[in-house]
């Protein structure tokens, strides 16, 4: 999609991100459910140790994943809740514009490019 200059988001822009975002929730609330099915149904019985070690760390690197899908999911419905507001291109910190290349390549963020980049070297340097 080309987006025009204005720092405000006409209502094509919107509908644009809008049907991104709940396209992303959809599938992400699909996948999760599928899990859940997955793994009640997968009481199994190893006799073999490395089995069930494979079996084990397989099943927890999927929880982690989902772990993930869970805090995005979350942070879809903020963004979601955001381009209902009006507020959706708004920079939580610094109350200026996001830019919309960069909404287009992170439909989530929050914060602006200037401000993430501050966060994430506060974050190293407290590392």
């Amino acid at each position: 999609m080309e987006f025009n200059n204005s720092p405000e988001l006409t209502e094509e822009e919107t509908a644009f991100f809008r049907v991104r975002l709940e396209r992303k929730l959809s599938g992400l609330v699909n996948g999760s459910d599928d899990t859940v099915h997955e793994m009640q149904g997968s009481k199994q019985d190893f006799p073999d140790p490395n089995d069930r070690a494979s079996f084990e760390f397989e099943r927890n690197t999927t929880l982690r994943i989902r772990d993930r899908e869970r805090k995005l999911i979350r942070k879809i419905q903020k963004a979601l809740k955001r381009l209902k507001e009006g507020t959706y291109n708004e920079c939580e910190e610094c109350e200026e514009y996001i830019g919309k290349n960069r909404l287009n390549a992170r439909p989530v963020t929050s914060r602006c490019i200037q401000c993430k980049e501050a966060q994430e070297q506060k974050e190293r340097l407290q590392r």
